[in-house]
């Protein structure tokens, strides 16, 4: 499902003022001196579940081990359960995106904390703990979130909250601005404990090349940090009637280059972990 992918509002002209801050800042950062813990944790959006599964014989030839953000819990066919529960066998994370997927700044606004639970998590962990699932890990709808709602899910007891980050953004078909992934240090996890982090969207749309992947991989070698990717549904050729989802070849070239650079392959609940 489409996001926001922004925590604020802000014009154009600050957000691209700020970036260019951060770029500049970034050049002087991340001189890690432990690469031990270098790593990669990729994770999926939604409900695209007969999708992953086919996407076992790829994780299992690079060793990868991901996260599985999965929504609409209370519509899982028995067949789906065991789909997931053979992935969480293999060694993934089965995370939670939410029960309705709503946006849920506005939520919460509307009713309160107590009633923004009731109707964006408690039906939809009821129905993954029935189905044998506990998830950790909890994906933002839309990344739409503020921190009166970080707080409602923390206190729910999700050990890490991720939110959306994008590397080029438009507004009315112009680009605002393009960032290389590698300078993007918010994407990258230092193991300092926290519970609220952003990942980069691989999906077609995000525009990614091959290597920009492999020089931000490179940056989580370097400097021993984990960088944070998540896509949604797989394909196999370009997106037709509304489709979204990311190129099922591009994500093997990011799995061959992390294991290829010797990275640890994280699931999500880990991160905090570390």
């Amino acid at each position: 499902m489409k996001y926001s992918a922004v925590r604020t509002t802000f014009s154009p002209g600050i957000q691209i003022a700020f970036l260019m801050l951060i770029i500049f800042m970034s050049a002087c950062s991340n001189n890690a001196e432990n690469t031990e813990k270098a790593g990669i944790a990729i994770s999926f959006d939604d409900h695209f579940i007969n999708d992953w599964y086919e996407l076992r014989p790829l994780f299992q030839k690079y060793g990868a081990k991901v996260t599985f953000f999965v929504t609409c819990g209370d519509t899982l066919t028995t067949d789906e359960i065991a789909k997931l529960k053979q992935l969480e066998k293999d060694g993934h994370e089965i995370g939670f995106h939410g029960t309705v997927h709503g946006k849920s700044t506005e939520l919460i606004a509307a009713v309160g904390p107590a009633k923004y639970a009731e109707t964006e998590l408690t039906p939809g962990l009821h129905y993954m703990k029935l189905a044998g699932f506990a998830p950790q890990s909890y994906a933002h709808p839309g990344g739409n979130h503020n921190d009166q709602v970080d707080s409602v899910l923390l206190a729910t007891g999700f050990k890490i909250l991720r939110d959306v980050a994008i590397s080029r953004r438009k507004m009315f078909g112009v680009q605002l601005y393009a960032l290389a992934p590698r300078l993007m240090d918010w994407i990258f996890y230092p193991f300092d404990q926290e519970k609220i982090v952003d990942a980069l969207l691989i999906d077609t749309d995000a525009e990614l090349t091959a290597e920009e992947m492999k020089e931000a991989i490179t940056k989580a070698k370097k400097t021993g940090t984990a960088l944070m990717l998540f896509g949604h549904q797989p394909l196999y050729s370009q997106p037709k009637n509304g489709a979204y989802g990311f190129d099922v070849a591009f994500l093997e070239k990011i799995l061959k280059e992390a294991h290829e650079q010797k990275l640890q392959f994280y699931k999500m609940s880990e991160l905090p972990a570390k």
